[in-house]
């Protein structure tokens, strides 16, 4: 694949391409969330997407374009869970037989899921091993495509399409964003809804959020270089611990990203529990960062016009229900 930018043209093309197969989630706005931060907030819940995640955009967007020739055995793809999920049915829709590389740690629900959605999974240690590795050569025995999580042009560009949506319906309802606040790991969703918003609302602040010590990201816009993080387990939001940005995505961000901030596993849980009991919405760790970072008040956005995505839903009933309990009765 190439390795050039991806433009909004790109995510433009990439919205054409999955219409009729994503779901175009809708905005939904939330009174109490409003009174808490004192902002007009606009909340795109790609909880709803197709697999539960937005994953399902970039996957789809990137297959859909995979030479059945060059590539007879399908595709591979390396995930803890929902960019699993979104090859596995995306691959299956359009016909390619896929696998899926998965830490074993992930949650049990993400890999029966992909499973369901018709992938062979190949379980790995996430400490001692390196997924990425045991992927392309998975890929190479197989005569298979490799489908990077994140750090690939044609998924940047489908993962921009919930961008582009929650920009061009703010503008449809009369609001300007002043602000948008994405959860980010190796940074394939932040930079191609980066590009989508930057796009119509060019004076939007783009704001990105990450779990207490995976913030490669931040560092990395900070020191000028891609970092990397010291470990690669520690957080509930198994979504959200890629070991460093990638390639595409820094090169995007150092460009479009004006604010990086750190969420906490408690501030997480807490999301999750105001999204169940005033969105009544199941939203996963990861899938609640932005909404943490609003809630506890890191980013200043009283007065403003605010975009937020709700990343995924798929989260452990067990792990949910003990998060919804504690918080409950703390």
């Amino acid at each position: 694949m190439s390795r050039d930018l991806p433009t909004f043209g790109d995510v433009a093309a990439a919205a054409e391409c999955l219409a009729g197969h994503a779901v175009r989630t809708p905005l939904i706005v939330s009174p109490a969330l409003d009174a808490a931060t004192g902002a007009r907030v606009l909340l795109k819940p790609e909880t709803l997407q197709r697999v539960g995640a937005f994953k399902f955009r970039g996957a789809f967007n990137r297959i859909s374009r995979v030479d059945r020739e060059q590539f007879p055995g399908g595709v591979v793809a390396c995930s803890s869970g929902n960019h699993a999920q979104g090859v596995a049915h995306a691959a299956t829709l359009l016909g390619h037989a896929s696998a899926i590389v998965m830490p074993s740690d992930a949650p049990r629900l993400k890999i029966e899921r992909t499973r369901a959605f018709g992938a062979d999974v190949v379980l790995y240690d996430r400490v001692n091993e390196d997924r990425e590795a045991i992927a392309r050569d998975l890929a190479k025995k197989r005569q298979a495509d490799f489908v990077h999580p994140f750090d690939d042009a044609a998924v940047i560009a489908g993962q921009g399409t919930a961008g582009l949506e929650l920009a061009e319906d703010a503008e449809a309802l009369g609001v300007v964003l002043d602000v948008v606040v994405v959860p980010c790991s190796g940074g394939g969703l932040a930079s191609g809804v980066a590009l989508a918003v930057k796009h119509i609302h060019p004076n939007a602040r783009f704001v990105i959020v990450e779990p207490e010590g995976f913030d490669d990201f931040a560092r990395s816009l900070k020191s000028g270089h891609r970092q990397a993080n010291a470990s690669a387990s520690g957080s509930i939001a198994d979504a959200l611990m890629a070991a460093s940005p990638g390639e595409l995505p820094f090169a995007i961000g150092r460009e479009l990203f004006d604010d990086a901030v750190t969420v906490s596993d408690d501030e997480l849980r807490a999301a999750m529990c105001f999204a169940f009991a005033e969105l009544k919405l199941v939203v996963e760790p990861g899938g609640a960062a932005a909404l943490a970072a609003l809630l506890s008040k890191q980013i200043a956005v009283a007065g403003r016009n605010v975009g937020v995505l709700l990343t995924g839903g798929n989260v452990d009933p067990q792990d949910f229900a003990h998060i919804i309990s504690r918080n409950r009765n703390a």
